[in-house]
């Protein structure tokens, strides 16, 4: 689930943006009543979008993005205010904002906007996630390109499969790799017997990576592995 940071002064249009947001595009909104609240909230947790209402008491929504960009250069914001003039545009533009809503606006405009917004974060994410082939494994660095795994001067060259295998690990690392994501992106086909090829190609990336005791690839029962580093 998503999670979203909404700055709004009026407890009114926040708790009706709140509630739709939950229950219409599913998604974990946490409400902040001004800019000095939603500033302290955000160091708290991460989120995926923020929507920042313009005209608050203590902080405005101009300065709480400022003042949240130097700390997060890459989270959505949507700025919402009542003014619709071209410089407070131009600013919420200058100032890092990814998209800009007059008030009043229709609840679904708005719903539009966040999934569009946070399409086009993921697109891109995607994107740089396709190109990244370098990985610290622990004490071990993983070339993909190069097929190889490198541990204090001494290397491991690894099969076509197994390089896939140990990229798709650490493009999920700390997290679950299903087994069926696995089988698909590599063999095309999550039928048995590449379930069982999979899992003697897992036996061996253990095997290269056993010296680090920090690095162990589990199984997660019914879903997948999860490529753990402490």
């Amino acid at each position: 689930m998503k999670k979203i940071l909404l700055v709004e002064d009026d407890p009114n249009l926040g708790m009706l943006l709140q509630d739709y947001l939950q229950l219409k595009g599913k998604f974990d909104v946490v409400l902040c009543k001004d800019g000095d609240e939603g500033l302290r909230e955000f160091t708290k947790q991460d989120y995926d979008l923020l929507i920042l209402d313009v005209m608050m008491p203590k902080k405005d929504g101009f300065t709480l993005g400022k003042e949240i960009r130097k700390m997060n250069a890459g989270v959505p914001i949507i700025f919402a205010t009542a003014k619709g003039m071209i410089e407070d545009k131009t600013q919420a533009f200058n100032l890092g904002g990814d998209d800009y809503i007059t008030k009043p606006f229709r609840i679904e405009e708005l719903l539009l906007r966040i999934n569009a917004l946070l399409k086009r974060v993921g697109a891109n994410d995607k994107k740089e996630e396709e190109r990244q082939t370098n990985f610290n494994i622990g004490q071990y660095t993983f070339d993909f390109t190069a097929q190889m795994i490198t541990n204090n001067g001494n290397q491991q060259k690894l099969s076509t499969k197994e390089a896939e295998l140990l990229r798709l690990l650490c493009l999920r690392k700390n997290e679950v790799l299903t087994r069926e994501e696995a089988l698909l992106n590599i063999w095309h086909d999550d039928n048995y017997f590449n379930g069982r090829s999979m899992d003697v190609f897992l036996s061996k990336i253990r095997k290269y990576l056993k010296d680090d005791p920090s690095v162990e690839i589990i199984n997660v029962h019914g879903k997948g592995y999860k490529l753990l580093v402490n």
